[in-house]
């Protein structure tokens, strides 16, 4: 998949559980679990919330890479 993402990493400086992130995303654990693991990519809307819950920029957390 050429999207791949730091997630997981921004969660855990975060200390943060899948749960409670996916709570203040407005998503599922799963979701969370899915984008993480790289098998979901996200909306650009709950790619934008994410980066905003990480105070990062979307660019920081999900990286394209052309195949």
């Amino acid at each position: 998949m050429p999207l791949r993402n730091r997630l997981k990493e921004y969660r855990a400086g975060m200390n943060i559980n899948q749960s409670d992130f996916g709570r203040l995303a407005g998503v599922s654990r799963q979701t969370i679990s899915q984008i993480e693991r790289g098998d979901y990519s996200p909306s650009v809307t709950l790619a934008l919330k994410i980066a905003k819950i990480c105070n990062a920029k979307v660019e920081d957390i999900f990286i394209y890479e052309e195949e």
